[in-house]
């Protein structure tokens, strides 16, 4: 939860700054964003390369282990359709913010180059506060519908950030499936946002 925290607060020391002019002028904003997104992917194909991990997830995979991140992304988009009913934002535009699986600071930073800062901020708030839920409502998830359903909640997060409390509260035995899980969904974000985003 502290890492999300942080994350929260360097977002709302940005927004101040830029508020309060304390940016330089010449810094300009979509070019900046494009940059730090490249940078972003690169260290996110080192974290995934560089994991010791991935060999041996890879050699064990099996298919049925797949129909979890499928039936994340289902039910995903399933909630995000029904909630853009209430919303002044198009059916599309919640897709896409749905579409983030709890990955807030890549899909945050694609929307706001498709969509604007607006819908950019509703992304990133909305994709920490599914990895908060995760992070605090995971035992009763594991004790009120299955293991799964953290795993589940917690999108692209679970092979980091919600992990520990996952193994704590579901069992070591579905440390791998979360792996998997997260792999597959941070592989999915920005095809499943640039998509939602385009169309």
């Amino acid at each position: 939860m502290g890492g999300s925290l942080v994350i929260l607060c360097c977002f709302c020391l940005g927004t101040l700054c830029a508020w309060l002019g304390w940016l330089p002028r010449g810094l300009p904003a979509h070019d900046a964003t494009l940059y730090v997104l490249y940078a972003l992917m690169l260290l996110v194909g080192f974290s995934i390369g560089y994991d010791r991990r991935l060999g041996e997830i890879l050699r064990t995979l099996r298919p049925r282990v797949l129909l979890l991140p499928l039936a994340t992304t289902v039910g995903t988009f399933a909630g995000t359709a029904l909630v853009s009913l209430f919303m002044v934002y198009s059916l599309s535009e919640c897709l896409a913010v749905g579409s983030g699986f709890a990955y807030y600071s890549l899909s945050s930073v694609f929307i706001t180059q498709y969509k604007g800062a607006e819908l950019g901020t509703v992304s990133l708030m909305a994709n920490i506060l599914r990895e908060l839920i995760t992070l605090v409502f995971a035992p009763l998830l594991v004790r009120w519908i299955s293991p799964l359903a953290p795993i589940s909640c917690g999108g692209a997060s679970t092979m980091d950030t919600t992990l520990p409390v996952i193994a704590r509260c579901a069992g070591q035995q579905w440390v791998f499936v979360s792996i998997v899980h997260a792999m597959i969904l941070d592989f999915s974000v920005p095809f499943w946002v640039t998509f939602f985003c385009t169309h």
